[in-house]
This record gives C-alpha cells, sequence and structure tokens, in this order.
C-alpha cells in the first residue's frame, strides 16, 4: 500500500484567511479606513477603552465599532449610546472573527465616512490571536486583576499584537501584579510591542495611548 496522504486542514483554511486578509487591508486603505483589531479576555474592560479613546480622539477623527460576541448587543449599545456608529456580529458560536466576517461586519457598518473602525473581538486570548481580521494593527487589553503571568500562558496574542494595554492600573494596589515583570515577559515575546499602562476609568494614561493610535491611523492613511 502507498502513503496516506494527510490534508493539515488547519493550514490551509489559516492561509486562505491570510489571503483573504490581505486583500480586505488592501480595499480599506484604498477608502482611506484604518481598522484596528482589540483582542482580550472577557471583563478586561474592552468596551470601556474602546469607549473613552473614541471620545478623546472623536475631535480628529470619525471612527467607528465593530462589536463580535457569540450573543447579545448590550456592547454594540452601549457604544451608539455614547454617539458613535457600532454594529453588533454575531459569530453563531465561534470564537472569533476571520477576514470574511470582518468585511461582512465592516460593510454593514458602513466605513465610507469612518477614518477608525475598533474590532472588539470575542473574548478569549486564544483563538482570536489564530485568525488574521485584515486589520491594519493588533491591540491586546491585559487587565490587572488577570494577572502577570497571561503573557506566559497566552503568547501568541502577544507576539501578534502591536501594542498591549495594561488596564485596570487604579486597581493595582488590591492585586498582586508586577509591572516590570509583565513588561519584559512581553519584550521577550514582542520586542516591538508598545506597552501602555492605562485605567479606562480614571483616564490615567489614555493620553499617551491614544497619541500612539492617532499616529499609526494618520501614518496608515
Amino acid at each position: 500500500m502507498g502513503e496516506v496522504k494527510v490534508l493539515d486542514l488547519k493550514k490551509t483554511i489559516l492561509q486562505d484567511n491570510d489571503a483573504d486578509a490581505d486583500k480586505l487591508r488592501e480595499e480599506l486603505a484604498k477608502e482611506g479606513t484604518f481598522y484596528v483589531n482589540v483582542m482580550s479576555s472577557p471583563g478586561s474592560g474592552k468596551t470601556t477603552t474602546i469607549k473613552k479613546t473614541l471620545e478623546m480622539l472623536s475631535e480628529k477623527l470619525r471612527a467607528g465599532v465593530v462589536e463580535a460576541d457569540i450573543d447579545s448587543d448590550v456592547d454594540a449599545i452601549t457604544i451608539q449610546e455614547a454617539g458613535f456608529p457600532a454594529i453588533q456580529a454575531h459569530t453563531g458560536g465561534m470564537c472569533h472573527l476571520d477576514a470574511d466576517m470582518s468585511r461582512q461586519a465592516l460593510r454593514a457598518l458602513g466605513t465610507e465616512n469612518l477614518d477608525l473602525v475598533i474590532l472588539e473581538n470575542v473574548g478569549n486570548l486564544v483563538c482570536p490571536a489564530e485568525f488574521d481580521t485584515g486589520a491594519h494593527r493588533n491591540v491586546v487589553i491585559l487587565s490587572v486583576p488577570e494577572g502577570d503571568d497571561k503573557p506566559l500562558k497566552y503568547p501568541l496574542v502577544f507576539e501578534t499584537s502591536q501594542a498591549v494595554l495594561i488596564n485596570k492600573i487604579d486597581a493595582a494596589p488590591v492585586f498582586d501584579f508586577d509591572m516590570e515583570q509583565v513588561a519584559k515577559y512581553i519584550l521577550d515575546r514582542n520586542p516591538n510591542a508598545k506597552i501602555f499602562p492605562v485605567s479606562a476609568v480614571t483616564g490615567e494614561g489614555m493620553d499617551a495611548w491614544c497619541e500612539w493610535l492617532y499616529a499609526e491611523v494618520k501614518a496608515g492613511r
């Protein structure tokens, strides 16, 4: 008998998705829309951070949000009530968005008059990191209550992100969280990552993050 032919389906799926993601980036670039993929665990403060970011950049950029969840529309409502366009994308049980899902959500949102679209990806640190959404930049939020060891446990999401927000630093005195150690863990895996300690609630550190994001949007456009 001859050798059994083995097809690596996951590899094929990821390769096809990567090609589609590159195409989506080109489409958005032609429109002048900068797309940012935000990933994190549930409860890290993604929606609060995104809302605060949009408020701080509202005089400089026209921005909208794609909220991705398995179910519910609470996050999209929060963004809309803050005065920004948003659409809720239900993944039907899938724990991430891929490039084609992103394209569908972006077209439903309408990007023609938007300088920036932020994707709030499904809340977990595993699946979203494996699939290229077509975003121009990836960002991961790590909150202080989660602990400083997450870059060790979930390296891929930190390796694939250009920026890392350490959120809820106002709660740091309550938790055993080593800021220097977490920065070392992150930079060991991604020496080029920009690290921003922030509190989306108090606003501490948000200026530096928003300045970086605005510069990236301007450069990308």
